[in-house]
């Protein structure tokens, strides 16, 4: 491996939405689980909260919750909704509530723990929070910031065909030069 190759899990991990219904074993869950929980965070205060979403019930709940641009969402055998709460991290001066932060750290732990694990895991904004959280039985103090869709590569057949043409679009960035300065900010 070069010593300045991307990380694999990294490189390879996509947005996809060909998602089997195939169940994830409870084992793989748990590992992608712990991948989140190492996650840095402020002053070590972990925090983010996951509800998983495996069993029928709260898949429906969660589902009923997707909105239609997500639709292809209701095959995917686990939802995850990705949760937290100001009051669970250091609130610093200028707004600079760290939670928000820290879940995200997480979420891409989990993200990149179920891309090595061999499946496709899909953090989506597209969604009502109230029947989310009603679903769920979450707090109404507690912010419902995304839901992961994860799920076994599925037939891209299965999709609309816009979001066909998606799954094997060419994966676009934007240069380095867009979103990282060196030594100051950009002037007009």
């Amino acid at each position: 491996m070069e010593a300045h190759a991307i990380i694999e899990e990294v490189e390879a991990r996509r947005a996809f939405r060909a998602i089997s219904a195939e169940p994830v074993p409870e084992e793989v869950l748990r590992r992608m689980l712990e991948a989140a929980a190492l996650a840095p965070s402020c002053g070590n205060n972990q925090p983010w909260r996951f509800v998983v979403a495996a069993g029928q019930e709260a898949l429906a709940g969660l589902r009923a919750a997707l909105t239609e641009g997500n639709s292809w969402a209701r095959s995917a055998p686990l939802l995850i909704a990705a949760l937290t709460k100001p009051s669970l991290d250091c609130r610093l001066d200028e707004g600079r509530d760290e939670a928000l932060f820290g879940l995200g750290l997480a979420c891409m732990n989990l993200m990149l723990q179920a891309t090595r694990e061999g499946l496709y895991a899909h953090p989506i904004a597209g969604f009502a929070p109230r029947k989310a959280r009603a679903a769920l039985g979450i707090p109404e103090d507690f912010v419902v910031a995304a839901l992961v869709v994860c799920g076994y590569p599925g037939d891209p057949a299965a999709l609309d065909e816009r979001n066909r043409a998606r799954e094997s679009a060419p994966r676009e960035r934007r240069p380095i030069e867009d979103f990282a300065f060196r030594e100051r900010w950009p002037s007009a």
